[in-house]
C-alpha cells in the first residue's frame, strides 16, 4: 500500500465500521516501530513533535509541520492522520491554502481544531469556527485528494469543558463537510455517547490518554476510531527524565534493566 491514493481509500474504509487505534509516533523510529506491531494507521503529535526540537506544544512553524508530515508519511506504509492544528492560520482562506499543502505531504487525513491561543478567548467565535471547517473541506476537494477531514472542538482542553456548546460545534462541523468529529479530554462515557448520538452517521474519535476507558468499552460505545495523542511521548519522556534524574542525584542506573533490544526493531530495514 504504497500509493497515497490507496492509503487514503484504506484510511476512509477504517472509518466504516468498527473500532480502530491509531496511536501517535512523534517521530520516524517510532512511526516504524508502531506499523511494525501492526496498527492499522498511525497519527502525528504536535506536541511531540514539538518536544523532539525542545519547544512546547503549538511553537511549530508551518514549514517545520509539513516537514515532519512529509517525513512520518514517507517513513510508513499504513495511513498516516496529520494532527494540524488550527490550520496554522485563522481566516478560513489562508487555513484552505494550508490544508492544500498538508495534502500534499502523504497524509491520508487531517484534523483542522477551533481553539484560538487566547486565554481570554480559547475557542473561535462560532460562526468563524465553521467557516474554517468549511474552507478546509472546499481545499480538500479542490486538491482532489479526498483526504479525510477531522473537524475538532477543543473546549475541554482549553478551560470551556461545556458539552452542549461541544455538540453544537461538532454538529456543525459535520454539516460543514467534516468527515470524522473529535472533542479531545472527553472522559465520560455519557459524553462520549451523547457525542456519537448526535453526529451519526459520521466517525467519532476518541482520545484516550488517561486510563478512564478501555479500547473494548470505547468500542461497545460506537467508538470508531481511538488516538492517544501525545501520550506515548510523554511515557517515553518519563521514563528518560527519571532515569536522568537517578544518574545525575544518585549516581546509580536502577531502571537500565529489561530494555528493548530497538536494533530488533529495525533490522529488516538494514538487509
Amino acid at each position: 500500500m504504497d500509493d497515497h491514493r490507496d492509503r487514503i481509500a484504506a484510511f476512509h474504509q477504517l472509518h466504516t465500521a468498527g473500532c480502530f487505534v491509531m496511536p501517535n509516533p512523534w517521530d520516524v523510529g517510532t512511526a516504524r516501530a508502531l506499523e511494525r506491531l501492526g496498527f492499522p494507521a498511525l497519527a502525528t503529535t504536535s506536541a511531540g513533535a514539538a518536544w523532539t526540537l525542545g519547544r512546547t506544544d503549538n511553537e511549530l512553524t508551518l514549514e517545520q509541520a509539513l516537514e515532519h508530515l512529509r517525513a512520518i508519511a514517507g517513513a510508513v506504509t499504513v495511513p498516516v492522520n496529520a494532527d494540524f492544528q488550527g490550520g496554522f492560520a485563522v481566516e478560513p482562506d489562508q487555513v484552505a491554502e494550508n490544508v492544500k499543502l498538508a495534502a500534499a505531504t502523504g497524509v491520508a487525513g487531517l484534523s483542522i481544531e477551533d481553539s484560538s491561543g487566547d486565554e481570554a478567548d480559547p475557542l473561535y467565535d462560532f460562526d468563524l469556527a465553521v467557516e474554517r471547517v468549511r474552507a478546509a473541506r472546499q481545499a480538500v476537494d479542490e486538491t482532489g485528494t479526498d483526504v479525510l477531514l477531522t473537524g475538532r472542538s477543543e473546549g475541554f482542553v482549553c478551560g470551556r469543558p461545556d458539552i452542549d456548546e461541544t455538540i453544537r460545534r461538532l454538529q456543525a462541523y459535520a454539516e460543514a463537510g467534516a468527515d470524522c468529529l473529535y472533542a479531545p479530554r472527553i472522559e465520560s462515557a455519557e459524553h462520549v455517547t451523547a457525542i456519537i448520538g448526535a453526529v451519526a452517521p459520521k466517525p467519532v474519535n476518541l482520545l484516550i490518554n488517561a486510563p478512564f476507558i478501555s479500547v473494548a468499552e470505547a468500542a461497545r460505545l460506537g467508538v470508531r476510531r481511538i488516538s492517544v495523542g501525545g501520550t506515548l511521548a510523554r511515557v517515553a519522556w518519563g521514563g528518560v527524565l527519571e532515569a536522568a534524574k537517578e544518574l545525575v542525584e544518585a549516581g546509580t542506573v536502577s531502571r537500565f534493566v529489561d530494555l528493548p533490544n530497538v536494533d530488533a526493531l529495525f533490522e529488516a530495514d538494514d538487509a
